[in-house]
Formats: C-alpha cells, sequence, structure tokens
C-alpha cells in the first residue's frame, strides 16, 4: 500500500474540526459570543473615534485659511528673507504684500453697479484661497469673490473700473485702469467682498498713493517711478496644517508678530490623543477579558474532549496535526464571530448616524471605518486567537493515544 493511503490524510482532520464545531454547537457559539461581544463594541467605539476626527480634521483642511500664519504688524522685508521664508519645509505659499492703507479699491461698472473699499489681495501660482481656479496671468486681470460680483452684477469676462485716489501737492488725483473679470471665487472660499490682483498692480497702486509717477493708472505727476526692494507684510501659508506650530514659531523667533489658527488645530489633535487614549484602554481591556474567556474556554473544552482526541491519535495523528486541530477551530470560530462582529457594528453605525448626525449636514457621518481598518482588526483578532490556540494546544500535543483505551 503506498503511504499516501495509509497515513491521515490532514484534510480529514480538519474536516473532522469543522463537524465538531457544528456538533459541539453550544460551546461553540458561546465562544462565537465572546468574540462577538469584544469586536463588535470595539468597532463601534474607532468608528466613532475615526469619524468625528476625521470631520474635524476635513473641517480644517477643507479651510485653507486654517493654514495662513497672519502678519500683525508692518515691517521691512527684503527679497532675501522671502527668499529664506521660501525655503522653509513648512512654508506651502507666501506672497509680499503692501501697507494694510493701499490694499483697498473701489470698483465701478456705472453708476448704479460699484463696490466700494473692496479688499485687494496679491495672488499666483499655489494660493490656496484660489484652489483649483488659475490665477490672473496679466496686470489687468483680476479675479472676483462671489460677494464682490453679486454688487457689481458682473460675470467672467465683464470688464470693471478700478479707482483709487490720492492728494498730490493739494490736489486730489484719480488713477484707475480697466481690469477684466477672469473668475469668480465661490462664496465658500472667501465669504468677504474681494478682488485678487496680481502683485505688480497692488505695489502700482501704493506706489500711486505714495506720490510717485504710475503710468499703468495714468499718473504722469509725482516722483520718479521707483524699483520695489522692500514690502510692509506678506501672506504665508504653511505646506500642512501640522506646519502651523512651526511656522508661527519661526516668524515669532524673528520677532514678528503673528496670528493664526493654532488654538483649533490644537483643539482636534488633543481630540484625536483622549480619545485614541480612551480607545486602547478599553480595547486592551477588552482583549485581554476575550483572550482569558477563550483560553478557559478551550482548555474546558480540551479536557472534555480528552479520549476523542486520544482516539485520533491513536489514528495516527502527529503532536503537530493535533495542534493544528485546535488552531483550526479556534480560528474558525473567531472568523464567523468577526463577522457577525461587524454585522452588528453595520448595524449600530447607522443608528449613531441617524441619532447623532441630525444635526450635521449632508454627507457628513459620525460613526466611519475604512476597509484597511476591517482588515487590520481581522488579523488583530486572528492572531489572538493563534495565539489562545497555541496555549490551548500545549494540553492537546499532550494527550496520548493510550487514553483512549484505558476504559475499554
Amino acid at each position: 500500500m503506498s503511504s499516501d493511503q495509509t497515513s491521515p490524510r490532514l484534510s480529514v482532520l480538519l474536516g473532522l474540526a469543522l463537524r465538531d464545531l457544528v456538533h459541539d454547537r453550544k460551546v461553540s457559539i458561546c465562544m462565537m459570543a465572546s468574540v462577538v461581544a469584544v469586536v463588535a463594541p470595539l468597532l463601534l467605539l474607532f468608528g466613532l473615534k475615526f469619524g468625528i476626527v476625521s470631520q474635524l480634521r476635513h473641517d480644517l483642511l477643507s479651510d485653507p485659511r486654517n493654514k495662513e500664519v497672519k502678519m500683525i504688524a508692518s515691517d521691512n522685508l527684503d527679497q532675501a528673507w522671502f527668499e529664506r521664508l521660501r525655503a522653509l519645509p513648512s512654508v506651502g505659499f507666501v506672497m509680499p504684500l503692501t501697507r494694510a492703507l493701499n490694499t483697498v479699491a473701489d470698483l465701478y461698472v456705472d453708476s448704479k453697479r460699484f463696490a466700494e473699499n473692496v479688499e485687494l489681495i496679491p495672488t499666483g501660482v499655489g494660493d490656496p484661497l484660489l484652489g483649483d481656479v488659475r490665477p490672473p496671468a496679466k496686470v489687468n486681470q483680476v479675479i472676483l469673490t462671489a460677494m464682490a460680483a453679486q454688487r457689481l452684477g458682473v460675470q467672467p469676462g465683464d470688464t470693471v473700473r478700478l479707482n483709487i485716489s490720492r492728494q498730490f501737492n493739494k490736489v486730489n488725483e484719480r488713477g484707475q485702469l480697466h481690469v477684466q473679470v477672469q473668475a469668480i471665487l465661490p462664496a465658500a472660499s472667501f465669504g468677504r467682498a474681494a478682488a485678487f490682483v496680481t502683485l505688480p498692480l497692488l505695489v502700482a497702486l501704493e506706489d500711486f498713493r505714495d506720490g510717485f509717477q504710475v503710468p499703468l493708472l495714468n499718473a504722469m505727476q509725482g516722483d520718479a517711478p521707483r524699483e520695489r526692494q522692500h514690502f510692509a507684510r506678506a501672506r504665508i501659508y504653511a505646506s500642512e496644517i501640522e506646519q502651523v506650530e512651526a511656522l508661527a514659531s519661526y516668524l515669532t523667533n524673528q520677532r514678528i508678530e503673528t496670528s493664526s489658527r493654532l488654538a483649533e488645530i490644537k483643539s482636534v489633535q488633543q481630540i484625536d490623543r483622549v480619545l485614541s487614549i480612551i480607545f486602547n484602554v478599553i480595547a486592551w481591556a477588552a482583549v485581554l477579558g476575550c483572550a482569558a474567556s477563550m483560553i478557559g474556554g478551550l482548555m474546558a473544552n480540551i479536557d472534555r474532549k480528552r479520549k476523542d482526541l486520544a482516539l485520533l491519535r491513536l489514528f495516527g495523528y502527529g503532536r503537530q496535526a493535533m495542534l493544528g486541530y485546535v488552531v483550526m477551530q479556534a480560528t474558525t470560530l473567531t472568523a464567523v464571530g468577526f463577522g457577525l462582529g461587524c454585522l452588528l457594528y453595520g448595524l449600530g453605525s447607522v443608528l449613531f448616524d441617524q441619532l447623532l448626525g441630525v444635526t450635521l449636514s449632508a454627507g457628513r457621518f459620525v460613526c466611519r471605518l475604512e476597509p484597511m481598518h476591517f482588515a487590520f482588526a481581522l488579523g488583530a483578532a486572528l492572531l489572538v486567537s493563534l495565539c489562545v490556540s497555541l496555549s490551548g494546544g500545549i494540553l492537546v500535543t499532550k494527550i496520548e493515544p493510550a487514553e483512549s483505551l484505558r476504559d475499554v
């Protein structure tokens, strides 16, 4: 006879292991229930943590102004300072800015459609406030916010007149420039009435108010045009939310007073840390309790079936095969229990979203997990099951075939 016919087949042993679980269904249900009792609450708890923190982070990331570090006072910043700032890894966008009094202008379409003291914001490639909108490429192009466009009643492609005034040699003068509306920002991107312009245009407006000749505005009176070397302020944005603190500290060390939304960012980070600590403590306590319960149940079940297991040893199954028998049963119970726990999680998450998400806008969530979270949780559950079954399997390997003959 061949060795395949005389040696016990592993597939037969695994089949016996599964049939034993079905036959001894009461014990199997109790062991699966211990897994469900741990998996379902932990998934719901982590789902709440991930859902809440993810939503808070989404709110922070969706508003690019959370990355801004504002300069409170004016300074005297040269080009070398801007180059050093742009070289920092924590910096995502930098744009020179003129004095605050020179960042407003009046926009006119006609006598009935105008907007006075509109905020002018210099912009360029990579401006977080523009999002996917292309910045103005020419000095006579602007991007209006939704509020400014509504006041003026204009659409992209329309032309508006930009007016500013100054007093030169005790004579009131007015400079003007016809600019084209390149695009209109959504209201969610910027809530105030403003126009995003090129830096050369903003510099020309400041030069005009400072008494210099500005051919761009048809102002030929005043001092000869100057070459701009210094700026009073800057628009500064961090590359990531987590880099705001480092960027603010860098500017503070240079004795530049700043303001930012660092308090809100730290609040979200603190919530994440607190919820992580709570989840870890509960998770470890639940896992240890479940492991102890499974070890106790597995050892009691092995002790109850010593004669049956000894009979399998008598049929020729070695110690390693018997260890696989126990591991097969434990991992099967864990996998089924994990699946049932996921079903309960699904029901619980829907209930949480309905009860706790009634005040949230559409598209928001309270309890949420990604597929990778389920995969990691299943792997962790199977790992705990493997450790438990190996500890219980030691008893099986010590069972001798002769124990099945003692009562014969």
